[in-house]
C-alpha cells in the first residue's frame, strides 16, 4: 500500500509540475469536447480528454499490475 501511495503521489507531482509549465495546454481543447457559451452560462464536458486519460490510467494500472 505505501509503494503505491508513493507512485500516486509523484505522479500527481508530476502532472502538477506539466500544467504549471503549460505542458498541458492541449487538454479540455481536444476534438470532442464539448464547449458551449451562452448569456449567463458556460457549459464543458470533456469527453475525448477523459477517454485519453481513461485509456492512459488503463494502461498504467495494467503495467503496474504485471508486477
Amino acid at each position: 500500500m505505501g509503494n503505491t501511495l508513493i507512485l500516486i503521489g509523484i505522479g500527481l507531482i508530476c502532472a502538477g509540475v506539466a500544467y504549471k509549465f503549460g505542458l498541458l495546454g492541449w487538454f479540455g481543447h481536444l476534438p470532442g469536447d464539448i464547449n458551449y457559451k451562452g448569456e449567463n452560462s458556460f457549459v464543458f464536458i470533456p469527453i475525448t480528454s477523459m477517454l485519453l486519460v481513461s485509456v492512459f490510467l488503463s494502461v498504467v494500472f495494467w503495467i503496474i499490475g504485471r508486477f
